[in-house]
């Protein structure tokens, strides 16, 4: 009898367990997993309209995979300017894996560029995720950028960019940075640069890094203001709120550490871990998408994925042509991010009739990833918005 108690409570024991594993596995996997695009590839492919007058920023994507704010806060901001051109350029003619959430068209290739004799002004280097991952440099990738540097127009590393950056040897004996987080191994194949910390953006004369993920909006504004101005510069920063007086320069590098990791397993093993939905909208501000999206992808949920409810694509306010990663007649979303609630239809709300609503209002005038943090924390604590912050680099 003694036994059969025994057994019988170790049962028990696994099988309540087992809904608070499952919970938590599904919020790792997420976290670590990567989207794969398997669909067609029969788009309308069309060149972006070049301004003559304007200055070429090119924004070097990784086909099989690009970070998300680093290279969407970039397009949105130097385009906010309106004294640029500025392209999504990669490899191939084929969708960009954003990591995490969407899919994306760059908008000219390589070769494409390189045929129309396309001079840069400024070359912006988002990580990169094989570089990151298998610290494997694309030969095609490494050579376009040392072809198009001139040594007069720009370069600016964003994040693990560095790693990249790092592997062209053009910022041998200069300055260069990354995530905190990411610095200890970044820098140990790489030992010419000058690798500092505690510095959102580093600058040795027309080569640029930042810091984490979140920087890629200080170091696109210094680029900014060294071309255009410190008016157009605070104009910028002005329409998305942002919340410095001048370019937050000061940076804590805190990497995350083990009590950051007790604090997300904690979330993950005893608080709900949503499906969290984001609805790409015609129009939508890319700064915006990317904020929310980088910011809850970093927040463990169960899953993460973009959704459209008309159509296979959405053109955003810039002209980039976004894919969805997740079907929305088969959503089973639990809240569901809308950016723009004014085009949020009676349809979109059938389609995702057991979804709360999460609308930003524009109104509010925040910088929208405080806004973001700010949630998290009513919905999972201080010390969890925290260490989401740590995984943004939001120091």
């Amino acid at each position: 009898m003694k036994k059969f108690k025994k057994t019988f409570i170790v049962l028990s024991s696994l099988l309540l367990l087992c809904p608070i594993l499952f919970n938590a596995c599904r919020a790792v996997s997420e976290f670590k997993s990567q989207t794969v695009y398997n669909g067609k590839n029969e788009f309308n492919w069309q060149q972006p309209v070049m301004d003559a007058s304007k200055k070429n920023v090119f924004i070097i994507a990784d086909n099989d995979g690009t970070e998300l704010f680093d290279m969407m806060a970039p397009f949105y901001l130097f385009n906010e300017t309106g004294k640029a051109n500025v392209y999504i350029i990669a490899k191939n003619k084929y969708p960009v894996n954003v990591k995490k959430g969407l899919f994306l068209l760059p908008q000219i290739t390589f070769a494409e560029a390189d045929s129309l004799k396309m001079q840069a002004d400024v070359i912006v280097i988002p990580a990169q995720i094989a570089a990151m991952q298998k610290n494997q440099q694309d030969s095609t990738v490494i050579n376009w950028i040392k072809d198009h540097y001139t040594n007069t127009n720009k370069i600016l590393a964003v994040c693990d960019g560095s790693i990249t950056a790092a592997a062209t040897g053009l910022y041998d004996g200069k300055l260069l940075t990354t995530h905190a987080s990411d610095y200890p191994t970044v820098k140990v194949p790489y030992t010419k640069p000058l690798w500092v910390q505690n510095i959102s953006v580093t600058q040795s004369g027309n080569l640029f890094s930042t810091a984490g993920v979140s920087n890629a909006t200080e170091g696109s504004l210094t680029v900014i203001k060294e071309l255009f101005g410190k008016e157009t510069m605070q104009r910028v920063a002005a329409n998305i709120y942002y919340p410095h007086a001048d370019i937050k320069t000061a940076h804590q590098s805190i990497a995350v550490s083990g009590s950051t990791k007790a604090t997300i397993i904690k979330k993950i093993m005893f608080r709900s871990n949503k499906d969290v939905g984001v609805l790409l909208q015609n129009g939508m501000s890319e700064f915006d998408l990317a904020a929310v999206l980088d910011t809850y992808n970093r927040s463990f949920p169960s899953s993460c994925k973009t959704y459209i409810t008309a159509g296979e694509t959405i053109k955003t306010k810039y002209g980039l042509t976004l894919i969805a990663t997740g079907d929305a007649q088969n959503n089973d979303v639990d809240e569901l991010h809308v950016l723009m609630p004014e085009t949020f239809s009676k349809n979109d709300e059938i389609v995702f009739k057991n979804a709360q609503y999460i609308k930003y209002d524009q109104h509010e005038k925040q910088y929208i990833i405080d806004v973001c943090l700010k949630r998290i924390a009513q919905q999972y604590g201080s010390s969890f918005a925290n260490a989401t912050k740590l995984l943004l680099d939001y120091n």
